[in-house]
């Protein structure tokens, strides 16, 4: 027997996972599996999906850089990193980074701490390749609390992507309804007048928009997914 939704019992943070390409180009997602695996010299893992752009930077740089979100971070920051890809987007230039001595960018927007990391050892796992590396650099950005993957889940309303570690098709994914309250987090009520009566949800990153109906040509602020993938939700 194989109970999927016991594997959302293990706990998880939720980190930047950056590198540079080899044309120099910056790259970066999102990951809820980095960890410190030992202490002297201090290492460090990540586990990424072979098909991200980010997975392909470090196997030819042997190097990424991690950077810890805050509960502060909101879903504009992590929505591009989480749901869309490298290739297509430059996903830093609305974002806050800096470089570290290697060259590898290291965001700073929403983030308590960075690491810069020198893989050792690479493991096939699948869907998914598992670096290990001495962790060369690291820099506390700000005080704060570190989010965890439930807060994202609880909070942010946050999806999984599908090329994370921990996702699970669509259909084993709980039906959470929003509050009013949460919703105006994400979109804000109206100045004036009645609120809307209704939000639509982003079925693939969770953003909520706070309207009765949605133009025909709307498309996710988070995601870019288009009408087709919201559902409506009572407030």
């Amino acid at each position: 027997m194989l109970d999927k939704k016991a594997l959302r019992d293990l706990s998880y943070g939720l980190y930047i996972i950056t590198a540079t390409t080899k044309d120099g180009r910056k790259v970066g997602c999102i990951a809820n599996t980095f960890q410190q695996v030992a202490s002297e010299p201090p290492m460090a893992s990540v586990s990424l999906n072979k098909e991200n752009a980010t997975t392909q930077a470090i196997l030819e740089t042997g190097e990424f850089a991690a950077s810890v979100l805050s509960e502060e971070a909101t879903m504009d920051l992590i929505g591009p990193f989480g749901f869309k890809c490298s290739r297509d987007v430059d996903k830093f230039t609305q974002v806050e980074h800096r470089l570290c001595e290697a060259g590898i960018p290291f965001v700073i927007s929403g983030c308590l701490a960075s690491f810069s990391v020198e893989v050792h050892d690479r493991v096939d796992a699948g869907s998914h390749i598992l670096f290990v590396g001495q962790v060369v650099e690291a820099e506390k950005l700000a005080e704060g609390t570190p989010m965890t993957y439930a807060y994202y889940h609880a909070v942010l309303r946050g999806k999984t992507p599908p090329k994370a570690v921990s996702y699970v098709e669509e259909a084993s994914e709980p039906n959470e309804q929003p509050s009013a309250a949460e919703a105006a987090v994400n979109a804000g009520a109206t100045e004036e007048g009645s609120a809307p009566k209704y939000g639509w949800r982003c079925k693939l990153c969770g953003y909520i928009e706070m309207m009765d109906e949605l133009p025909d040509d709307y498309t996710c602020p988070i995601c870019g997914m288009g009408k087709d993938m919201f559902e409506r939700v009572e407030l």
